[in-house]
């Protein structure tokens, strides 16, 4: 059985004129089904958003690990281009409002995400603890970072 478990989530703001963040936490749903909330309301139409993200292992503190990379989110919007961004871009948009053009204004949210076992089948993830650090620039300028801790677990 293949268990993902969110264990913490850190949304802070950056530039408060911009981005304020409203909610941000985790929920239990079930025995092992965590689920992740998020709303922060944009302040100013967006039309130039980077995410820099990088995802983590645990030894001895969080450590670099293989994934890292930028993305231009109005771009990938438009015709999505980058593999990895559209396997994450399906696991969490049936759970979000962020699924269209830019630009972006208002309330962002993401309600109740949470990762169904069976689109974890087969992902080259060892054992561990983990962190998936986001940085979100507009117009060059970070304004907002989201940090998800988590755990999975693959027993053979």
């Amino acid at each position: 059985a293949v268990i993902f478990r969110f264990t913490n989530a850190v949304c802070k703001s950056h530039n408060q004129s911009w981005v304020t963040i409203n909610k941000c936490r985790l929920r239990a749903i079930g025995r092992n089904k965590i689920a992740f909330y998020l709303n922060a309301s944009f302040l100013h139409p967006t039309h130039n958003i980077f995410l820099e993200a990088q995802v983590l292992k645990k030894a001895s503190g969080y450590k670099p690990w293989l994934i890292k990379y930028s993305l231009d989110c109005c771009r990938f919007l438009k015709k999505t281009y980058n593999p990895i961004a559209v396997i994450v871009y399906n696991l969490y948009v049936e759970f979000s409002n962020i699924n269209h053009t830019c630009p972006f204004v208002g309330d962002q949210i993401i309600d109740g995400f949470y990762l169904k076992h069976e689109l974890l089948l087969g992902l080259p993830l060892p054992t561990g603890e983990y962190l998936l650090e986001m940085n979100w620039i507009f117009y060059k300028k970070l304004q907002f970072i989201t940090n998800l801790y988590f755990q999975f677990t693959e027993d053979l």
